[in-house]
């Protein structure tokens, strides 16, 4: 097993820094990628960035295995003209974005340039990847075009995260994303008192919503995220609408409580009202297995490093290939908190394991 620099946390802490000060709104992570793409191209890296704008690199294994695929999202839950500004003290950094996922990004860079110094011969080929499309409405757009392009020759995916360190991601929480749409006909809140209003139908439909009894084994949930709609005070609403969150472990249930959804939205058409169903986005559920190999030499590798390992569930882009039955698990690098928000903090004294764990996995790959 080969040790680190012993800069490497400086290394990695720095670049992050950088790349976290690049706008990356989910559907306009251009930007950071080509500053991805310049700096492997740089170091002498063969860049791909494909049509949706993931910046792939590969690192040739001497043998025919299956390869691995490490992945690590470029976009971030910020809009654009969020200010990022970032503040460091003594272990620590603070800024939209540090460790979800600018610190993931460099990570992976870092990586390829261990990769590159150390010579390190491997079976099969491992597969770097900047990726979109991960947060919101992504819909992992970004992991799902990686899957369709390299899942034949896939053994493992294995997604980077900057936080969560000691988590072994290994149940993929699905969810389906969807826009309700109730529509009248308006009018004057007096002279035509008495017309339906869509925001008064859509309030109902969500309050019927929230009397859905949904499972706590599988862990089912919904969520009303967003509501708009309506003209003025002195208007019936002739449109409103609700982004709503379905997630669930388990397929089927996702599926149960989205056709529940379904059936309120049905019945609260009538007459002058119409509900329109749209869907925005579709994680799958599934699990790669706690005794499969993956996730069994994450977990020795977290305990060899002094980490009691955590094995969980979550929504990430280990999602996708899971879904397509690629053995998945999705890992943290450091620990932290604030994540999604302006006071993002991560810690750099645990990193150190954390890119340790990295680089255990790559070497060990594939396992017997």
């Amino acid at each position: 097993m080969r040790t680190l620099p012993s800069d490497i946390v400086e290394q990695v802490a720095s670049l992050a820094c950088v790349i976290a000060a690049i706008p990356a709104p989910t559907f306009e992570e251009a930007e950071r990628a080509r500053f991805v793409a310049e700096w492997l191209s740089d170091r002498g890296a063969e860049v791909t960035v494909d049509e949706v704008s993931n910046v792939v690199v590969r690192w040739r294994g001497r043998g025919h295995a299956k390869s691995l695929l490490l992945a690590a999202h470029l976009d971030t839950v910020f809009p654009r003209e969020t200010p990022l500004t970032f503040e460091r003290g003594d272990g620590w950094i603070r800024g939209p974005g540090i460790g979800d996922n600018a610190l993931g990004v460099a990570a992976l860079l870092t990586l390829w340039e261990f990769l590159a110094a150390s010579g390190l011969e491997l079976p099969g080929d491992v597969i770097l990847a900047a990726n979109v499309g991960e947060e919101g409405l992504g819909n992992l757009r970004g992991m799902r075009a990686l899957i369709d392009r390299y899942g034949p020759e896939l053994g493992a995916v294995i997604a980077v995260e900057g936080h969560n360190l000691g988590r072994v991601t290994h149940v993929a929480v699905g969810s389906i994303r969807i826009r309700i749409v109730v529509r009248g006909p308006g009018g004057h809140s007096w002279g035509n008192f008495g017309t339906p209003s869509a925001i008064h139908e859509l309030a109902r439909i969500v309050s019927a919503l929230t009397e859905l009894e949904v499972p706590r084994v599988p862990k089912t949930t919904y969520n009303v995220g967003t509501i708009a709609g309506g003209v003025s005070v002195n208007t019936i609403a002739p449109v409103a609408q609700a982004v709503v969150d379905l997630r669930s472990i388990d397929r089927r249930e996702l599926e149960r409580l989205y056709r529940a959804v379904e059936a309120i939205c049905v019945r609260h058409r009538c007459g002058s009202i119409a509900v329109d169903i749209e869907l925005l986005g579709e994680r799958p559920a599934g699990e790669t297995p706690a005794d499969s190999i993956l996730v069994q030499q994450a977990v020795r590798i977290l305990r060899k490093l002094g980490i009691e390992p955590i094995l969980d569930a979550s929504s990430t882009d280990a999602n996708a290939a899971i879904g397509a039955g690629i053995p998945a698990i999705c890992i943290g690098l450091t620990r932290g908190r604030g994540s999604h928000t302006l006071e993002e903090t991560i810690e750099l004294p645990p990193l150190e394991r954390g890119l340790l764990q990295l680089i255990r996995l790559v070497e060990s790959f594939p396992v017997s």
